[in-house]
């Protein structure tokens, strides 16, 4: 198992540490997906597809059964697409819920900037749009995917909005970066909800700071989940978050504004929004997230 760490390099602005036996990994660009695997076997896809809402991953799987530790939308959640970035009741529009016409996050330039190795980096431009309407903000993305061990895929992300017009966000419990979970890890299947400060289930984690969320439950003999941590040096750091016990958690700071009612930005306001993705094997304890995210805290 790959466990022990020596390299650290700077990768677009990041500070990734690399394990000395480290996973060969490798993208391939087809169509409007890239396709990612991780020692020869496929990992995740990030989907930029034009007739899609926003871009997001699906799969994000495993590493100990193969299956994805996401789902990709249901009858009563059309709007949940996995692993995805996006945003309600921006200047009126609606960049996180079905119908393209009411908003759009568009991808104008998905590119593999490296493979291979054992690192993948994946960089877009987004740009929000919607008929009739000035798009009031421009993204940029990097996406470092790595692999710290046998148990453990990981993806960073870091996402730079840039507002285009004075934006105004009204107070909405569908923002910024979310994860909707399998329904076979969901708490309400047997699965665990648990945060940083060892909270557990909806009742107890909605609403309440904490700098990283972990979501786990029993496949077979094994235990699999799917992590998000927010870095510190994210604005509102540390969000609270939106919790759902059938699979669902956002750190949203949209739906407890400072004002009460609304998040107010000037055109030129740029926000720098990092977060850390460990899908992993065992359970919190297992995998020691808790030990992950003080290394994360403290990355550059």
């Amino acid at each position: 198992m790959k466990k022990l760490y020596i390299v650290t390099l700077l990768i677009a602005g990041i500070m990734i540490v690399i394990p000395i036996s480290a996973a060969k990994i490798t993208a391939v660009k087809v169509g409007s997906k890239i396709n990612v695997t991780i020692d020869n076997k496929y990992f995740t896809s990030y989907i930029f597809s034009g007739d899609e809402k926003y871009p997001f991953f699906y799969p994000v799987n495993g590493p100990v059964s193969g299956g994805s530790v996401t789902s990709m939308r249901n009858g009563e959640y059309p709007h949940h697409s996995s692993l995805f970035f996006g945003c309600d009741l921006v200047n009126g529009g609606n960049y996180w819920q079905e119908g393209l016409e009411r908003g759009r996050i568009i991808s104008v330039n998905a590119e593999i900037i490296k493979q291979g190795g054992d690192t993948v980096i994946i960089t877009d431009e987004c740009i929000w749009s919607r008929p009739g309407a000035i798009s009031p903000v421009k993204d940029t993305r990097t996406i470092i995917i790595t692999s710290p061990s046998a148990t453990v895929s990981q993806i960073d992300v870091e996402i730079k909005m840039e507002m285009l017009i004075d934006v105004t966000i009204k107070k909405t419990n569908h923002s910024l970066f979310s994860a909707r979970m399998a329904a076979d890890l969901s708490v309400k299947n047997g699965g665990t909800m648990i945060n940083a400060e060892g909270i557990k289930s909806e009742k107890d984690t909605f609403g309440k700071n904490s700098p990283w969320m972990d979501f786990y439950g029993k496949r077979g003999d094994a235990i699999e989940g799917l992590a998000i941590f927010q870095h510190p040096s994210n604005p509102w750091y540390p969000s609270p978050w939106f919790t759902r016990d059938y699979g669902f958690m956002s750190s949203t700071p949209m739906y407890w504004p400072e004002n009460g009612t609304e998040t107010i930005m000037k055109k030129g306001t740029v926000l720098n929004l990092r977060y850390r993705v460990l899908v992993h094997s065992g359970d919190n304890n297992q995998a020691k997230i808790a030990e992950a995210f003080e290394k994360y805290k403290n990355e550059k």
